[in-house]
């Protein structure tokens, strides 16, 4: 059987993803921060966009400015001799020779370079610094500073002591096991106490040290006990060592005092401030939604570009010009009109989820409504991911405060009476619970178990389990107070 070729034409429908709306999905879910550096971006490359400054409100505020001054003398109204008459030109020289004039080669006094620090050392630089303010050897120092690279934001190893001697080898052929010993010794006697250990242990024992409490009460618990005190097996400790369960206590208190994070002093991460996107406010029982685009370019189609190409049009012929511009036009319309659909696309689904949590806007958390995103998206018409890149990172700030737009989209619970809770809602009243509960009798899981559901609310032990650690929560043995 002899093969061949043939040409075939045939019919089909598929879904094709047009390069406006992958623009248009790819704007929905960006935060302000990013669209505003995009919208920046787009202004520098397209010349075609511009941003729109509202030209008509200026030039008529110039008009009026112009109109309350009084009208300039024509040059024929000048007298030009009478007004050089009136100018005391020897007092202006005389003026200006005495003002005080920066000279090319004249000494300024600046401010420090200090003041002129972009940000406050982290742990690493303070350590540095204490390194080579030391009289210890160069290569000391060296192996030194390799360890102290080595370092968590915490303070902790970050590498064996097999590995540091690893990498202390490769930069030194005659390194031993001595000197990366006498050098990590180095960096543990720096400030802050306890850093550069390999575990918290360590790191306490390191502090009490630092203390002048070697061989305390402390000391002892730490260092022989440390598995039990984890467990917070107190009378067990107290009889080991011999000592009363009530002399015990301020010794946990003060172990507790301990550091658990040598390096948190050292953290200088800047704060990053939320900017709402949706600004929702109530005016006369009525929930206003706004908008928030401050900052944002408003773009517009340059309209000496538009009239470019109108004359070309006009003049015939189809060149490369005329074609890089109606490139650079049509992707401007189609990134106007994606922010136009981002906006409106936003604003039904602020709109969707005020009108559904309304209660909790009224009332507070306690009647914060079960929901999902397929609630807002049958509700606006839309597809779920849709709405899951609308409320991705963006920010709603309400009469009650500011939440994410996620905040808002949690399952519920069934209750025996009226609608489902809110899964937020049962977490803040197993909160409430463990925040009344007597300290010395803390309650079970199975015991929050129990009071949920005498409250109506049907809730399994792993489900309280889960949602305690979520909020944090240790457990109740964790919880008890022994003293």
């Amino acid at each position: 059987m002899a093969l061949e070729q043939k040409l075939k034409l045939q019919l089909s429908q598929r879904l094709v993803m047009t390069p406006s709306l992958q623009q248009a999905i790819k704007l929905l879910q960006m935060t302000r921060l990013e669209l505003e550096g995009v919208l920046t971006q787009e202004l520098v490359e397209n010349p075609v966009l511009e941003e729109n400054e509202e030209i008509a409100e200026e030039e008529e505020r110039a008009r009026e400015a112009e109109a309350s001054v009084e009208p300039a003398p024509t040059e024929a109204e000048l007298d030009h001799e009478k007004s050089l008459a009136d100018v005391d030109i020897e007092a202006y020289f005389g003026d200006w020779d005495d003002a005080p004039r920066l000279r090319a080669n004249e000494d300024r006094e600046l401010p420090p370079l200090e003041n002129n620090l972009t940000r406050e050392p982290d742990l690493y630089d303070h350590l540095l610094w204490q390194l080579h303010m030391s009289d210890a050897p160069a290569k000391q120092r060296e192996i030194a500073e390799l360890i102290i690279g080595n370092l968590t934001p915490d303070g902790f190893l970050a590498a064996s002591e097999e590995e540091l001697y690893a990498l202390a080898s490769a930069d030194h052929d005659d390194c031993s096991a001595e000197d990366v010993a006498a050098a990590l010794e180095l960096v543990r006697c720096l400030d802050p106490a306890g850093i550069a250990c390999a575990d918290l242990r360590h790191s306490l024992l390191r502090q009490l040290q630092s203390r002048g409490e070697v061989g305390s009460l402390g000391w002892q618990v730490v260092d022989q006990h440390w598995d039990a005190f984890l467990k917070r097996q107190f009378p067990q400790i107290a009889k080991a060592i011999g000592v009363p369960l009530a002399e015990l206590e301020p010794v946990v208190e003060s172990i507790k005092s301990l550091e658990i994070r040598p390096g948190r002093r050292f953290n200088n991460e800047r704060t990053h401030y939320v900017e709402p996107d949706v600004h929702v406010h109530k005016v006369g029982g009525e929930y206003i939604i706004q908008l928030n685009d401050d900052g944002l370019p408003r773009l517009r189609i340059s309209r000496a570009y538009r009239r470019m190409l109108q004359d070309m049009r006009a003049s015939g012929g189809e060149g490369e010009a005329q074609a890089y511009i109606k490139d650079k036009m049509r992707s401007a319309v189609w990134l106007i009109k994606s922010l136009d659909q981002r906006q409106r696309t936003i604003y039904k689904v602020a709109e969707s989820i005020v009108r559904q949590q309304r209660e909790f806007l009224d009332r507070g958390l306690d009647h914060l409504r079960p929901m999902v995103l397929r609630d807002v998206a049958d509700d606006i018409g839309m597809h779920e991911s849709t709405v899951s890149r609308v409320v991705s990172n963006k920010y709603m700030h309400t009469p009650r405060g500011l939440f994410p737009l996620k905040f808002f989209f949690h399952s519920g619970i069934d209750r025996e009476y009226g609608e489902d809770i809110s899964s937020l809602t049962v977490k803040r009243r197993i909160e409430q619970l463990v925040q009344a509960e007597n300290p010395k009798r803390p309650l079970s899981d199975s015991e929050l178990m129990r009071v949920l559901n005498r409250e109506g609310i049907h809730i399994a032990r792993r489900t309280v389990a889960k949602y305690r650690d979520e909020l944090n929560i240790p457990s109740s043995t964790d919880r008890k107070q022994i003293f």
